[in-house]
């Protein structure tokens, strides 16, 4: 391992370059995960920063969050029968079942994924 430094002053600093990141946005659910680690697994995220793994994890909890989310909002919807026919008939209460089925699937996600 060679190290190359930089004089600043009297003292030598090393220029520590870290690895590139993944490619990739966070968003809902990745961002939940990321300040869930920071407030409440302090030693798992700092871990996780250091050995630059932090953006891959959130990355790849963000992507089973999602996919989960959707296959619940998919399976909670038609077993209540919240279909396009309901959709076209009465369209305020669809979208009222709609956002509790959305609401539910979310509280299931944060349960099972984000906060484990």
């Amino acid at each position: 391992m060679e190290l190359t430094y930089e004089k600043c002053g009297d003292y030598l600093i090393p220029n520590l370059i870290p690895d590139r990141e993944p490619e990739g946005e966070l968003r809902k659910f990745g961002l939940m995960r990321r300040k869930y680690l920071k407030e409440h697994r302090s030693g798992v995220y700092s871990g996780l920063l250091l050995t630059g793994k932090l953006k891959e994890h959130l990355l790849m909890v963000q992507e089973q969050a999602e996919q989960r989310f959707d296959v619940l909002v998919e399976q909670m919807a038609a077993a209540e029968g919240v279909t396009e026919q309901l959709k076209a008939a009465n369209q305020m209460f669809w979208v009222r079942k709609m956002n509790n089925v959305r609401a539910r699937a979310e509280e299931v996600v944060r349960e099972e994924i984000i906060y484990f």
